[in-house]
């Protein structure tokens, strides 16, 4: 016959169990975390491996961006805008100069060499951003090839933005007006050898994750976001395009040269799962590489033989001494490798110095969506969603 304390201890001991298995925990994921991509921290409140609530804490990487732009003028605001996304740079000045320039009235003077230039200096940064993306990506889900690839190939662009404007991460080259200088002498031919290259290698990097049957069945179906609520939550880019929205403003708004240059906007089309899910945001980014690489190659093409450089060429010719406007509201916007960025300015009569300026980063829109997605999923698919985010908290905490 069996004690009868022991049965009574074991008693307490398995109802004390059954309370633990029904507690909710609460685990703080970051802001040192190899797999918050930054300084974020993700709040848990877990019920064993399901996560139940997802809260974003953000405001670690505050850089003061909009008090910058109020205390400096639209010149020197342009270094600071290489910051907010400082994987995109160039992309980020474009965005801020266009607007400038529609409010001076510069826009239909900007010789198409320089037209050209900036685009193909985007799409080069474009493509570099997207490589940390899939490669940062891999490696969550436990892929180290990809990873190391991404890396050596994005280190070839970086070597030609490095030649073209002297810095390696935050080049301050599309100024108002213009360009800090013209493209190096040889530069398209190198561009062009880059290109040559980087086509089989882009091959050999879809095939090793695009049909991987462990990292299909990690994305697949997971974190599946629908139209909807994309756009309710103000997602833009490659994860509004993931749900089935061909929305692209190089296409929409048709800003710089972009209507003149042949590509296609990938869209999610749910072929490994659901239209939405982690697998078709990995993919429409891979797709977006191939045609980012359809643009510069047409854009070298017109550099070389429509738009060739002449001894008289001055990319500064049109940058003004001192930015005077007249008192008015102007929000510009552009597609970022990460979604919609906009500059709304508030402007002052017969100042340099703007008013207000407001940035509109498409990565905290993008990211405050995780709570959406986050709810009922596993720890390790809470991973897999974040990565296919593909956030930088420099343009999150701005």
């Amino acid at each position: 016959m069996a004690n009868p304390k022991y049965k009574e201890a074991l008693d307490r001991y398995e109802r004390h169990l059954t309370e633990i298995s029904t507690q909710e925990m609460v685990l703080n994921m970051g802001p040192q975390h190899p797999s918050t991509h930054g300084v974020l921290r993700l709040q848990l409140i877990t019920d064993g491996e399901i996560v139940k609530e997802v809260v974003p804490h953000l405001g670690y990487l505050h850089r003061c961006f909009d008090k910058h732009a109020e205390s400096l003028n639209y010149g020197k605001t342009i270094p600071f805008t290489d910051r907010l996304d400082y994987l995109a740079s160039m992309n980020n000045s474009h965005a801020f100069v266009m607007g400038v320039e529609r409010m001076l009235g510069l826009d239909s003077k900007i010789p198409k060499r320089i037209e050209y230039i900036r685009v193909l200096v985007c799409e080069l940064n474009r493509i570099a951003s997207h490589l940390i993306a899939i490669g940062t990506y891999g490696i969550d889900i436990g892929a180290t090839t990809p990873f190391l690839w991404c890396f050596r190939d994005r280190e070839h662009i970086m070597n030609m933005l490095e030649w073209a404007s002297g810095s390696r991460m935050l080049y301050n080259y599309i100024w108002v007006g213009g360009l800090f200088y013209d493209l190096p002498v040889g530069f398209e031919a190198r561009c062009a050898e880059f290109i040559n290259y980087f086509k089989p290698k882009l091959i050999e990097l879809d095939e090793i994750l695009t049909q991987n049957q462990i990292f299909i069945s990690r994305t697949a179906n997971i974190g599946v976001l629908p139209a909807d609520v994309a756009i309710n939550y103000g997602v833009s880019g490659p994860m509004l395009r993931a749900s089935g929205i061909k929305w692209d403003l190089r296409r929409i708004d048709g800003y710089s040269v972009y209507p003149e240059i042949d590509f296609e906007i990938p869209v999610g089309k749910g072929a490994m799962g659901s239209i939405g899910d982690c697998w078709d945001r990995y993919k429409v980014r891979v797709d977006e590489v191939h045609e980012s690489v359809r643009i510069v190659e047409q854009c070298l093409e017109r550099l070389q033989k429509d738009f060739k450089r002449t001894a008289d060429f001055d990319p500064r010719a049109l940058v003004p001494k001192k930015v005077n406007l007249k008192a008015q509201d102007y929000y510009v916007r552009a597609e970022n490798p990460k979604g919609e960025l906009g500059f709304y300015f508030v402007t002052k009569e017969k100042s340099d110095i703007p008013l207000r300026v407001k940035s509109r980063g498409p990565s905290f829109n993008n990211l405050s969506v995780i709570s959406e997605l986050g709810k009922g999923v596993l720890i390790a698919d809470l991973i897999a969603i974040l990565g296919s985010i593909d956030i930088v908290l420099g343009e999150v905490d701005r």
